[in-house]
């Protein structure tokens, strides 16, 4: 399919046959509108994250903030803050804990790319449904480096336990690897990809789809090495 024309109802069908779609960043910076000013401040948001102090694994190399929502006919009402949590049918590395991440800034869930990308995500995801969705926000960052390998799925291939999974890459700096892998729930690879340049995205329908990244790596040992993503996940309310 031709990125150049890619609309909404395009995306909705490569999720109903394949269970994933992607679009290239140039694309879904322009289906938000993403201003150069608003993009700017957006992504700089992500220099303010706290350390996920939860890695089993023992690893210090994520760090992330977090918010919920309700969403009901496309409009979000931010919750109270509160923990993330994931059982471990879903999560064996990590599940089973209730884990509080520091919030995210209000100014981020007000700036104009992240209202675009719920009003898309509404478009994308929000078929009916009685109670409306329990909707989570996800500022990722992977550092790499000094000695320590950066995992941004270390459960490895793996479902989210919700509905709908957005992913959107909002920086690579000085990274190679980080593979976005595609897979079937018995776990037969169904394709890989690499979220290279800022905007480019993924979006997942976790009931039919196993999903996860590989590790990545500096490329130039001794400077800053990271990669910041943004997800945004729909369950519905229960």
């Amino acid at each position: 399919m031709d990125n150049a024309t890619l609309t909404v109802p395009d995306l909705r069908t490569d999720l109903t046959r394949h269970g994933f779609a992607r679009v290239a960043g140039r694309e879904m910076l322009a289906m938000l509108d993403a201003r150069e000013q608003a993009w700017r401040a957006f992504a700089l948001s992500w220099d303010d994250l706290g350390p996920d102090l939860y890695m089993a694994d023992g690893g210090r190399y994520r760090r992330r903030r977090h918010a919920a929502f309700h969403c009901a006919q496309g409009r979000f009402t931010r919750k109270p803050h509160q923990p993330h949590f994931q059982s471990r049918d879903y999560n064996p590395l990590n599940g089973d804990v209730q884990r509080w991440f520091d919030p995210v800034h209000q100014a981020v869930i007000d700036n104009p790319v992240m209202q675009a990308v719920f009003a898309f995500c509404a478009a994308s995801f929000g078929e009916a449904v009685p109670d409306g969705w329990h909707v989570e926000m996800h500022q990722f960052r992977i550092e790499t480096g000094d000695g320590e390998i950066g995992r941004p799925t270390p459960e490895g291939l793996h479902r989210d336990g919700v509905d709908w999974v957005f992913v959107m890459l909002i920086e690579r700096r000085n990274v190679r690897e980080g593979v976005t892998r595609i897979g079937a729930p018995d776990g037969t690879p169904l394709g890989e990809f690499t979220l290279a340049r800022p905007g480019d995205a993924v979006l997942i329908d976790d009931r039919r789809i196993l999903h996860g990244v590989t590790e990545i790596h500096a490329v130039k040992p001794g400077l800053p090495a990271w990669r910041d993503a943004l997800v945004v996940t729909f369950v519905r309310e229960r």
